[in-house]
């Protein structure tokens, strides 16, 4: 893509199929995304997700990952690109695609932020979390760039999240609930899911699912093994 299509590419915004997300990404309330809040004192620590939405042969895809399984925290689970804002990111844009880069090589000059969301807190890490929405304008190859923190890197089509046969409820054995995602050989649970369960909820693109479907969360990799999942 030469320079001066990007700027036209930048002009346009996102596609059509995307715009009722963005426009949920930016007027979704604190209370409607989390089911805690963090800290009013401040004292969590600060960090950010690259929420990342393009289109592969046409078809509209979400980026997500594979957490390597030796990692300490979440290990094996599908996450989005993301990680803990450092003093020069600028704030949770800046700390987004930074993480995106050095997870999974994307270059941030084809990347257009859309729209912050409002910080999640999670307890167990006291770490809130700043989902950062964006239209991946011009895509490049993704690669896993640390083994050691990522096992692969996957672009999942919208069509098969929305999809309502991959579609359940997982319970923690904590006992809470929470919305999940099951394709593309990942299990979707978690903090990754609560944030595209209620933006496409916020966003009117979902489609009827059964609610009723609760199963417990798989052990092993990605599952309750951890026991420290966000959901």
């Amino acid at each position: 893509m030469t320079a001066a299509e990007r700027d036209t590419a930048s002009r346009l915004g996102p596609p059509p199929w995307l715009r009722p997300i963005a426009d949920a990404a930016g007027a979704i309330s604190s209370e409607q995304l989390a089911r805690w809040l963090p800290p009013a004192d401040g004292s969590a620590r600060a960090a950010a997700v690259l929420v990342l939405f393009g289109e592969s042969g046409g078809e509209p895809d979400v980026l997500l990952t594979e957490r390597a399984p030796g990692l300490r925290r979440h290990a094996g689970q599908a996450a989005f690109p993301g990680g803990v804002s450092d003093p020069g990111d600028g704030g949770p844009a800046g700390t987004a695609l930074r993480e995106g880069v050095e997870e999974t090589g994307i270059d941030p000059a084809g990347v257009d932020v859309l729209a912050t969301l409002p910080p999640l807190w999670i307890p167990v890490t006291n770490y809130a979390v700043t989902p950062v929405l964006a239209w991946w304008r011009e895509p490049c190859e993704v690669r896993v760039v640390d083994a050691a923190e990522v096992a692969s890197v996957r672009r999942v089509p919208l069509r098969a999240l929305l999809d309502p046969a991959n579609r359940m409820s997982v319970r923690h054995p904590s006992g809470t609930v929470g919305p999940a995602f099951r394709t593309h050989g990942l299990l979707v649970w978690g903090f990754t899911a609560i944030v595209l369960s209620h933006l496409f909820e916020a966003a009117g693109i979902d489609e009827p699912w059964d609610r009723t479907l609760v199963v417990p969360l798989p052990t092993g990799p990605g599952g309750q093994s951890e026991g420290r999942g966000a959901i």
